[in-house]
């Protein structure tokens, strides 16, 4: 078959999108150009495709269109012409294509039942709606049996069948008891998916007889009930247990298909006693954590959004104390049709090219066809500038006659999709759309925007000119914007004049004119200033103001920041602010603010008031109380109250405070009832039915408040109806199916006589439904049950008593119940944007699947690992809540280059969603910390040995240290300073050509990439000529510490047993614990008391796997111990191998070991005593390296071991550290550099096995012990 010569199809089809891109005219959205020109159809509402109505109202079947000239409209019905015309039931809204079917009058709609299908037509094209399937929802009668009880033995199974009829849609079933209560479910009992009752077990509480399956069948607002069924449980004694049986689904394996999107549902019920717990597991993979929730007491695993990623097999486990059962149902997720690219309206002028794609996925995968004006491309009249290749139509080189509406359809045997999309070629002379001669006006040094959009096809250019005839404007001091827009950026003075733009294509020309002015901006030129004034005083702010002569300004003044007071003392004047008679309440800050249409400006100063000269002392106080109240004119709503004032002392009476007691509901306790100014000394009193009142008087003035007034007589109001309904009503719902609707009850002289009771109504908001209402005694709550999730309600709650009902009452719209987010967040994105700060992005969830209100969105992000150490931690997460719809959010704190975790949940008034899938992120590195430790050991006449540890926080990779030191002399002045660069993988230096007896001051940090971090100093001194001093002591070769410090605790973990060491810095002979736990575990730290003064034990009987948290600290230090480290011990692995302690031929070989080691250790102790040398000292005499020879203790110099400093500590000499201190870089992993050398090894129990040695390959870190060996270390030699 010949090859034809072609451009890749996906370079090709990204080439024709660009062009698309670039050539298709943008409409502007101007409603007289949108009216002017010719557009092809576009459906733009029209009923679902399977659209279920009620049989008992008219059928409407929605199909709006627009379209220029307004399109007309015909339907189909299944496949052929419907005329509407022949049919009297059936109606067409006017300049609409949505049908009316008649039913409440007359008409049947199951003869209406059917495929429908709506077109809409102009001259440019045909667009068609979906296939449109209208079905009448049915709820048909429960079919009559005969119910015979259930006789059930105690701890057996039973199952209550349902079998609702078949509705449609299907119903909702419930269980109920004849007094309309929810029964009870659990673990034991539940409701299956088919709505059958579920008893894994029977107890005598279960016998009864009113067992009732309910069907709602929403659709037409029905509910129908099945005949009562009796249960009957007898007992047994004893009852028998049972092992697990699955009631639902039988047999071991089963198989469920489900579509792409849909929520996928499996069930699991199982009968047995005790009863059995059920648990879920996807074989071969994990189930998804985002879209996963269990329901039913986990019986019911319930997955949303499923993918084809879904498939598979899911094992639900049935067990109890007797055993297990399980179940696998195989999973096959298919797909209805579902967009990847829909194609979308083409506007093109004529000649250009242009493309029309249709990309779609389904499972199995959708077929793609075309149609055009509604008819299949294939029969469709030609087009030569159009091309079909599959799932692209592509045109060139268009002409007006090339409009029209395409259809492109996705189908598979799930489903179809079904796109319209026009083409409309248009050809356009320009048009400008900005008002002709328009004046713009502007404040001189700011920019200046002038507007001209336009429109024309093909899309014309742009050209601006300045006066009348003058020429194109061009340079740097204009911005020329795409939609036509002229920007000059700093308006001057000489920038005002007449502007023209210039709209041209092929098709004309175009022009329009605008006037730019330029004004002077507004200035204060003498600002309010800072005042101190007296109590009583007069003071005057000015703020004098110039501004442009065409500009008028208005001016006016704040008090901190908010309007003047309502006070005749200020008066406002043109320039100016005055305040008489001056209080210490007028202090504060003024404004002065300016305002034209163009431009603001504002000056501010302070005020202090303060005290005038001191006057006589006058004695002020609280008035004496009223007296002989007496009641007049007593009306059923009204009674007149007098009284004679008590003594104002000197400060005058501003208002009285009357009071009233209701003696009938309130004994005893006074309310306020009302105010009346100082100089009034009656008061007519508004009186509520149904109380008992009686009335008492309060004086006030500045000083304060009078004592009450003597009571006043008794007055009894007749009843009435309420006058007023209960306050702060709410509609909250507490679970997803309920409404709970609350409110303040009315108090008791509120009630207005006795009986007082509520009427509760409600009804779902935006929801043709009439109000269900229910009369309670005298509660604040009412519950309504069986709601749907979170939707909108209208409450109202009236007041009645045994008079009457109180006015009607306003509505307030509540919520029912909220529920969990069924979605996380999408599209998380990380944006790092230094070594501690990052910025989290993410999509907001669709509102409809928040359920409930949204509060916002948590961010949940912990550490990893640090990138530098590559080693794990128990994990602490953190937490960041974002109010509101946010999308984003700052993570400060992040440790420098770690890896972090991060997912985000959206937050309602339930709880939180699902989380967002993991997203991980790292940070750069920073500036590390100051180095662990600096220890100056070893000093001379002119040498220094330094030691050091990694900085405890590296924040990256370490590329070197740097060291500076400088003597200092007996004044504390500082010397030269000299400064070494040293490689990051040393921890150790000697310092030689020093000064003798000279104090030095080091200073030491480490270095990244980034930078240098936090130094650490130290002092040390060389020690003085050795004619000047006597011999140094015995551990005179350091320095000691300040103060004791345990620290570079390190682990070495196995299975079951770790070993921890350590490095001590203090006094000598302390006395070390181990406290150990498990990591992230509240429980007490377990602890170990160290034989000795060793630097090392051994944890043993941990669990494999296990991450755990240690520390060490010394006896009798109080609060002295060092800081946590953490370590996981190794997985256990399975032996394959023989346990060679159990074989005979190894019992035999140790024996003979053992025998060998005790003859080597009598001839050893033989000659000690005699005073010879050990074998190792033979050893030392041969390689002569005096670094590890022993020094005597009366000279210094190197000598023998010999039997009289058997008790005597390791010298100078000694391969162990006399610090006892093991290096922390060398030991954070593992002991393998100890345990495979030739000199030595660790042991299970710590200890450091090997010789003595002349060798320099290593130099030996760790817990070497400084004793002679020991028969258990020879024994432990050889194991």
């Amino acid at each position: 078959m010949m090859k034809k010569m072609s451009i890749p199809t996906s370079k090709a089809s990204l080439v024709l999108f660009l062009c698309q891109i670039i050539s298709a005219l943008d409409v502007p959205l101007d409603s007289k150009l949108l009216e002017e020109l010719s557009q092809p159809p576009t459906i733009t509402q029209q009923s679902p495709k399977d659209y279920i109505v009620d049989p008992r109202e008219n059928i409407v079947i929605q199909c709006e269109a627009k379209g220029k000239p307004p399109p007309s409209f015909s339907w189909t019905r299944n496949g052929t012409h419907f005329d509407i015309d022949k049919d009297a039931q059936v109606t067409m809204k006017p300049n609409s294509g949505t049908l009316v079917v008649n039913i409440m009058n007359g008409g049947k709609a199951e003869a209406y039942e059917g495929v429908y299908q709506c077109t809409a037509r102009n001259e440019r094209g045909a667009a068609i709606s979906n296939n449109i399937v209208i079905r009448p929802s049915r709820s048909p009668l429960w079919t009559k049996e005969k119910l015979e009880p259930n006789h059930v033995r105690e701890g057996d199974s039973l199952v209550l069948h349902c079998r609702p009829p078949v509705g449609l849609p299907p119903p909702i079933i419930f269980w109920m008891d004849n007094a309309f209560q929810r029964l009870p479910q659990s673990e034991r009992v539940s409701q299956g998916l088919n709505g059958d009752l579920y008893f894994s077990n029977v107890q005598p509480e279960d016998t009864r007889e009113d067992y009732i399956c309910y069907a709602r069948f929403n659709h037409t607002q029905t509910i129908q009930q099945k005949q009562p069924i009796s249960v009957k449980v007898f007992s047994t004694k004893p009852v028998t247990e049972r092992q697990p049986v699955l009631l639902t689904p039988t047999g071991s394996t089963s198989t469920k298909v489900e579509l792409r999107g849909n929520v996928l549902l499996l069930e699991c019920i199982a009968a047995g006693l005790p009863t059995p717990v059920i648990r879920w597991i996807k074989e071969g993979g994990e189930l998804p954590a985002n879209r996963t929730f269990f329901e039913n007491f986990k019986k019911t695993l319930k997955i949303i959004d499923v993918s084809e990623a879904d498939s598979g097999n899911y094992k639900c486990i049935a067990r109890n104390t007797l055993g297990s059962v399980h179940h696998v149902i195989s999973v096959t997720v298919k797909a209805a049709p579902y967009w990847i690219t829909a194609p979308r309206n083409l506007v093109l002028s004529p000649g250009e090219d242009g493309t029309l794609i249709c990309r779609a996925n389904g499972n199995p995968k959708p077929s793609i066809s075309w149609l055009a004006n509604g008819v299949p491309i294939a029969i469709a009249p030609e087009d030569p500038s159009r091309k079909v290749d599959g799932d692209t139509i592509i045109f060139s080189h268009v002409q007006e006659r090339s409009s029209a509406v395409y259809q492109c359809n996705a189908s598979n045997e799930y489903g179809y999709l079904l796109a319209n999309a026009f083409v409309n070629v248009l050809a356009e002379p320009p048009r400008i759309l900005t008002p002709a001669n328009k004046l713009y006006q502007v404040i001189a040094d700011s920019p200046a925007l002038l507007d001209c959009a336009y429109f024309g096809s093909p899309k014309p250019e742009i050209e601006w000119f300045k006066g009348v005839k003058g020429s194109i404007l061009r340079g740097n001091e204009y911005v020329f914007h795409d939609n036509g827009t002229l920007e000059i950026p700093v308006a001057q003075k000489n920038s005002a004049g007449t502007y023209t733009c210039v709209a041209r294509n092929e098709l004309g020309k175009i022009q329009n004119e605008m006037q730019l002015e330029i004004k002077d901006p507004t200035m204060i030129i003498k600002q309010p200033e800072y005042k101190v004034i007296q109590r009583y005083g007069q003071v005057s702010f000015e703020c004098i103001i110039k501004h442009d002569s065409t500009l008028l300004p208005t001016v006016t003044w704040l008090k901190n920041n908010d309007e003047l007071p309502d006070d005749e003392r200020f008066l406002v004047g043109k320039d100016n602010l005055t305040i008489m008679n001056v209080t210490d309440k007028d202090d504060g800050t003024y404004t002065c603010i300016v305002n034209t249409t163009l431009d603001s400006v504002s000056a501010s100063a302070v005020l202090t008031v303060v005290a005038a000269p001191p006057t006589p002392a006058i004695i002020y106080a609280r008035p004496n109380p009223p007296f002989d109240l007496e009641l007049t004119g007593q009306l059923e709503r009204s009674i007149d109250l007098s009284w004679i004032p008590g003594d104002e002392n000197n400060s005058p009476i501003t208002n009285f405070v009357i009071e009233y007691e209701d003696a009938l509901h309130e004994p005893g306790v006074w309310h306020y009832q009302t105010e009346v100014p100082g100089t009034q000394t009656t008061a007519q009193l508004k009186l509520s039915p149904y109380v008992n009142y009686s009335f008492r008087v309060i004086a006030v003035n500045k000083i304060g408040r009078s004592q009450p007034s003597e009571p006043s007589e008794q007055y009894l109001t007749k009843s009435a109806s309420p006058d007023e309904n209960p306050a702060n009503v709410q509609g909250i719902g507490s679970e997803p199916d309920n409404l709970v609707i609350t409110w303040e009850p009315l108090k008791g002289f509120q009630s207005n006589g006795p009986g007082l009771q509520y009427k509760v109504s409600w009804r779902q908001k935006d929801v043709d439904d009439e109000w269900t209402s229910v009369i309670v005694a005298n509660v604040s709550k009412y519950i309504v049950s069986g709601t749907p999730t979170f939707v909108p309600y209208e409450v109202k709650v009236q007041a009645l008593n045994d008079l009457g009902y109180a006015p009607e009452p306003s509505e307030v719209i509540g919520h029912s119940g909220e529920d969990l987010p069924m979605v996380a967040p999408g599209n998380v994105q990380v944006h790092v944007i230094n070594s501690t700060l990052a910025k989290v992005h993410w999509d907001p969830v669709p509102l409809k699947t928040v359920r409930g209100h949204l509060q916002g969105y948590k961010v949940y992000y912990w550490k990893v690992q640090s990138l530098s150490r590559r080693s794990r931690r128990h994990i602490e997460k953190k937490i960041l809540t974002f109010r509101g719809n946010k999308t984003f959010g700052m993570l400060p704190g992040l440790e420098p280059y770690s890896s972090y975790k991060l997912n985000v949940r959206v937050v309602n008034g339930k709880g939180e969603g699902p989380a967002s899938p993991d997203k991980v992120f790292n940070t750069p590195e920073g500036v590390p910390s100051s180095p662990s430790f600096l220890k100056i050991t070893n000093p001379t006449l002119d040498s220094l040995t330094l030691e050091w540890g990694s900085p405890t926080h590296p924040n990256g990779v370490l590329i070197s240290y740097t060291l500076k030191f400088q003597p200092i002399n007996n004044t504390h002045e500082l010397g030269p300073l000299v400064e070494i660069k040293i490689p990051a993988n040393e921890s150790s230096l000697i310092l030689k050509n020093l000064n003798y007896s000279t104090r030095y001051k080091f200073y030491f940090n480490a270095q990244t990439s980034v930078g240098s971090g936090s130094q650490i100093t130290e002092e040390a001194v060389t020690i003085m000529d050795e004619a000047g001093i006597l011999r140094p002591a015995v551990g005179a070769g350091k320095v000691q510490p300040l103060y004791p410090r345990i620290r570079n605790v390190t682990t070495a973990a196995a299975e079951t047993y770790a070993n921890i060491s350590w490095e001590y810095e203090g006094p000598d002979h302390a006395n070390f614990y181990v406290e150990y736990g498990v990591a992230g575990s509240k429980e007490d730290w377990k602890k170990e008391i160290v034989n000795g003064s060793r630097s090392f034990f051994v944890l043993k009987g941990l669990t494999p796997g296990t991450a755990y948290k240690v520390r060490v600290g010394a006896e009798g230090l109080s609060g002295f111990r060092s800081s946590e480290d953490v370590f996981e011990t190794g997985p256990a692995m399975a032996s394959r191998q023989v346990d060679i302690a159990t074989q005979g031929w190894f019992i035999g070989l140790m024996c003979a070991v053992a025998l060998l080691i005790l003859i080597l250790l009598i001839v050893c102790f033989i000659r000690r005593n005699k005073g010879g040398k050990y074998p190792v000292k033979e050893k030392e005499d041969a390689h002569a390296d005096p670094e590890i020879q022993p020094m005597k203790e009366d000279d210094g110099t190197f000598g023998e071991y010999s039997d009289a400093e058997d008790h005597k500590p390791l010298k100078k000499g000694s391969r162990t550290p006399s610090d006892r201190t093991v290096k922390k870089e060398d030991s954070d992993d593992s002991l393998v550099d100890y345990g495979e050398g030739v000199n030595g090894q660790f042991n299970e129990d710590g200890s450091f096995i090997g010789q003595y040695s002349g060798k320099k390959e290593k130099e030996p870190e760790g817990n070497e012990s400084s004793e002679a060996p020991s028969p258990v270390n020879a024994m432990n030699s050889f194991v």
